[in-house]
């Protein structure tokens, strides 16, 4: 379990930071500034702050059935793995634009919090 705590925080590490980064590159000048002008940000950079503000919604909630499994000793390594992968398929999409993709993957997500949600409960 520990390896997808530490990958969802690398995806959280890619989504926060990584990403925008590439995404502005063209603006080094501006980011390593005070930041005081405004700039115009592609679609795709304010798609990628999206995505990440929604893994906002559920990291937190993953994170806590993770280390409550852990200590309750119950194996949900499936389902996290499956939250895993929704997620960056989650993002992915969010920045392409492709809705029904992202839209699909987002309940994906939410399906793999419930069954791991639902596996604690039941074998505690």
């Amino acid at each position: 379990m520990e390896v997808y705590i530490i990958l969802a925080l690398v995806l959280a590490l890619l989504q926060i930071w990584i990403i925008p980064m590439v995404l502005n590159s063209s603006n080094l000048e501006w980011m390593l500034s005070n930041r005081e002008e405004v700039l115009d940000d592609s679609p795709v950079l304010i798609r990628s702050r999206k995505a990440y503000a929604n893994l906002q919604e559920t990291l937190p909630i993953f994170l806590a059935l993770a280390l409550l499994s852990m200590i309750k000793g119950i194996d949900v390594t499936d389902m996290a793995c499956w939250w895993l992968v929704f997620r960056g398929v989650h993002g992915i999409s969010y920045m392409a634009g492709a809705t029904y993709m992202r839209t699909l993957s987002w309940f994906g997500a939410l399906g793999a919090l419930i069954g791991m949600a639902v596996q604690i409960i039941q074998f505690s």
